[in-house]
C-alpha cells in the first residue's frame, strides 16, 4: 500500500508550453525510475495525475503529478527534487507528505496503446520489412479496407499516410525512447475502482491492474 506521495506542479510559462513541460519532466522521472527498478523491471514508486479529466472530445491531464511510495525512505532516495533540478523555474515539488487517511477511492493509471493509428502501424511495418519510417509512412503497400457494412476486406494499395485519421481521445505525453531515440506517445488511460490493489508497476510509473489513493 502506498503510504506517502510527494505532488509536483508544472508552471508553464510564455515560452514553455504545458506539453513540453509535461514531455521534459516525465522523461527525467522516466529515466530515473529505470535506474532504480529491480532484476524484474519492477519499480517501488508510483505515479498518479490528480487533475486528469476526460471530456467528450479528449482528454488533459492537467498540471499536476504525485509520486507514491510505500515507504519514505523509497522516494528519499528517489530525491525528484534534484532530478528536476534543471526545471527549478517550471515544477514546484513539495516534500514527503504522508497520505491521508481519508482519501476519496482509488485508481488504475494504465498505459493504453492503440492499435488503430496510423504512425503505429507504419512504424510496425518499416520494423518488420527493415525499411525506415518516412518510406514505410508514405509508401504504397497492400492495405485492408473495410467499406460500410461489408463483411469482408478489400485489398487495395494505399500508403499509411492516405489512411483516414482516426482521433484519439485519451491524453498522452511525448517521450523520447532510450533505446531507439524516437519520438513516441505514451497514452495514459485512467480507471476508478473502489478498493486499493496492490501490485506491480512499470518504469513509467503506471500498473494495468495496481491502484493509487485519489484525494
Amino acid at each position: 500500500m502506498m503510504k506517502f506521495y510527494q505532488e509536483l506542479t508544472l508552471l508553464p510559462q510564455d515560452e514553455i508550453n504545458i506539453y513540453f513541460l509535461w514531455s521534459k519532466t516525465f522523461q527525467q522521472i522516466h529515466l530515473g525510475l529505470v535506474e532504480i527498478q529491480d532484476a524484474r523491471k519492477r519499480v517501488p514508486i508510483s505515479l498518479s495525475f490528480p487533475e486528469y479529466k476526460m471530456g467528450e472530445k479528449f482528454g488533459v491531464l492537467g498540471s499536476k503529478l504525485r509520486l507514491f511510495a510505500a515507504d519514505e525512505a523509497a522516494l528519499t532516495r528517489f530525491d525528484v527534487t534534484s532530478r528536476l533540478s534543471r526545471l527549478n523555474d517550471y515544477v514546484h515539488c513539495t516534500g514527503i507528505c504522508p497520505v491521508p487517511s481519508a482519501v476519496k477511492g482509488y485508481a488504475v493509471y494504465q498505459r493504453e496503446q492503440p492499435k488503430i493509428g496510423r504512425e503505429r502501424l507504419a512504424r510496425r511495418y518499416a520494423k518488420r520489412h527493415n525499411l525506415d519510417y518516412e518510406t514505410a509512412f508514405n509508401g504504397k503497400v497492400e492495405l485492408c479496407a473495410k467499406h460500410d457494412n461489408a463483411t469482408e476486406c478489400e485489398r487495395m494499395l494505399m500508403s499509411y499516410s492516405e489512411m483516414p485519421h482516426k482521433t484519439i481521445t485519451t491524453p498522452f505525453i511525448r517521450l523520447k525512447s532510450l533505446s531507439s531515440g524516437n519520438t513516441f506517445c505514451l497514452w495514459i488511460k485512467k480507471r476508478e475502482i473502489e478498493n486499493s490493489v496492490s501490485g506491480i508497476f512499470t518504469t513509467y510509473g503506471l500498473s494495468s491492474a495496481a491502484s493509487v489513493p485519489e484525494f
